[in-house]
C-alpha cells in the first residue's frame, strides 16, 4: 500500500514511511528512500527540493556497463563510490575556449562498511560522464558556488580515517572531503560509520548562524545506509532535530532505514542513534553562504557536559571498521589511521577550533 507523498502530490511513498511531520508543522525534512528518485538517480535533493540555496547530493544507480552523463552547471560536484566502481570522464571549457578532458579511474569499494573510497572532483561549468563496467551506486554531493576550481582524483590513501568521541558514543569518521583536507569552494563533505547500538551526533549541536570564529552558517543533509542483519532482516536507526530559536524551527523524531534522507537547514542535530546489531554509516553534504569555508559549531547546552566523561571511556573496540589503504599520509588533521594504529583523538568540552575538521556530526 502506498500514500502519497506531502510535498509530492501523486509521487507514492510505502505505507508506514510517510515524510513525518514536527511540532512546527514543518514537512519534508525526512525524505523516504526512493520519494526523491527520478531518473537515474535514486536520491536527487537539489537546492530548490530543500528550500535553501547552496547544498545538493544525488545517488545514481548504474547496472553493469552502464554509463549517465550530466551537467555540473553552476555546482562543484565529488563522485564518491558507495558500492562498486567507475571510470569518471570530464570535460572542462575554458571563457577563451579551451578545453581540458580528464578521465579518473575510480577503484570504489564493495561496499560503505567494506572500506575507503577514492573519488573525483567535478568542477562547477563542466560536464562529466560516469562509467561502471560491474555496476554500482554512487553518490554525488554538490554545492553551488563561485570559483571553478581544477578537476582532480582523491586517492583512498589519502583520506583522513579519524575515531571520534568514547563509549557509546564512539565512531568513525572519514574526511575525504573536510575543509581542512580536500580543496573545494563551498562543498564539505565527509561520511561517519557508527557501531550499532552506539550514538553519534551527541551532544546535538548546530550551525545555523554566522557567528565570527565561533559558527558557520550551512545548510546540511544526511543520507543513510543501515548493515543488514545476518539473517537479511533490514537495518534502521533514529535522527532527532530540534529548534534551536525563534525562526530556527526545524523539529523532527524520524526512524531512518537504508537510502533514507535528512534535511537539516537549521535547529540542533543529534543524537543519530544506529539501532544494535545494525552499524550506520551516513554521508554528510554541507555548504554555506560565508565567505570562509569552514564548519564551527554550538554544542546544545544542556548536554555538553557529556563530553567531560569521555576521557574515562575507551573508545569502542569494534572501531575502526576499517583503515585508509597504505600510501600518502591523510591530509586531514586529527587521528590519522593511514596504516597506522587505532587511537582516539581527544576532544575538549567545548565547540572545536577552526583547525578542527568538520565531520558533519560533533563527536
Amino acid at each position: 500500500m502506498t500514500s502519497d507523498h506531502p510535498d509530492h502530490p501523486g509521487r507514492s511513498v510505502p505505507t508506514g514511511r510517510s515524510v513525518p511531520t514536527g511540532r512546527s508543522g514543518r514537512p519534508g525534512l525526512h525524505l523516504p528512500a526512493g520519494t526523491t528518485a527520478t531518473g537515474p538517480y535514486a536520491t536527487a535533493v537539489e537546492p530548490e527540493r530543500a528550500g535553501w540555496r547552496f547544498a545538493g547530493l544525488r545517488v545514481l544507480d548504474l547496472p553493469p556497463g552502464g554509463s549517465h552523463g550530466f551537467d555540473a552547471g553552476g555546482s562543484e560536484w565529488i563522485v564518491l563510490p558507495l558500492s562498486g566502481g567507475c571510470t569518471v570522464e570530464i570535460l572542462t571549457v575554458t571563457p577563451d575556449g579551451e578545453s581540458f578532458d580528464e578521465t579518473f579511474e575510480l577503484h570504489g569499494r564493495d561496499s560503505v562498511f567494506g572500506g575507503v573510497t577514492d573519488f573525483a572532483y567535478v568542477p562547477r561549468e563542466s560536464w562529466a560522464r560516469v562509467t561502471t563496467p560491474t555496476g554500482g551506486r554512487f553518490a554525488l554531493p554538490g554545492a553551488r558556488c563561485g570559483r571553478r576550481l581544477p578537476a582532480r582524483y582523491g586517492p583512498a590513501s589519502g583520506v583522513g580515517v579519524e575515531l571520534r568521541g568514547s563509549g557509546n558514543c564512539s565512531r568513525q569518521v572519514n574526511n575525504f572531503a573536510a575543509a581542512g583536507a580536500f580543496e573545494a569552494d563551498r562543498l564539505i563533505a565527509v561520511e561517519v560509520l557508527t557501531p550499532g547500538g552506539n550514538w553519534s551526533s551527541y551532544p546535538p549541536h548546530k550551525h545555523d548562524e554566522h557567528l565570527p570564529g565561533r559558527e558557520s552558517e550551512l545548510e546540511e543533509i544526511y543520507y543513510y545506509e543501515i548493515a543488514a542483519a545476518p539473517g537479511g532482516t533490514p537495518g534502521l536507526g533514529y535522527q532527532r532535530v530540534s529548534p534551536s530559536g525563534p525562526g530556527r524551527d526545524s523539529d523532527l523524531l524520524a526512524e531512518v532505514r537504508g537510502g533514507d534522507t535528512v534535511l537539516i537547514p537549521d535547529g540542533w542535530h543529534g543524537p543519530s542513534v544506529a539501532a544494535p546489531g545494525h552499524d550506520m554509516y551516513y554521508l554528510n553534504v554541507m555548504a554555506g553562504p560565508g565567505d570562509e569555508r569552514a564548519w564551527l559549531i554550538s554544542d546544545h547546552p544542556d548536554h555538553a557536559w557529556v563530553r567531560t566523561t569521555w576521557p574515562e571511556q575507551p573508545v569502542d573496540p569494534r572501531l575502526p571498521l576499517y583503515r585508509a589503504p597504505a600510501g600518502p599520509a591523510a591530509s586531514a588533521t586529527g587521528t590519522g589511521l593511514t596504516g597506522a594504529p587505532a587511537a582516539p583523538s581527544p576532544v575538549p568540552s567545548s565547540a572545536p577550533s577552526p583547525a578542527e575538521p568538520p565531520e558533519g556530526d560533533r563527536p
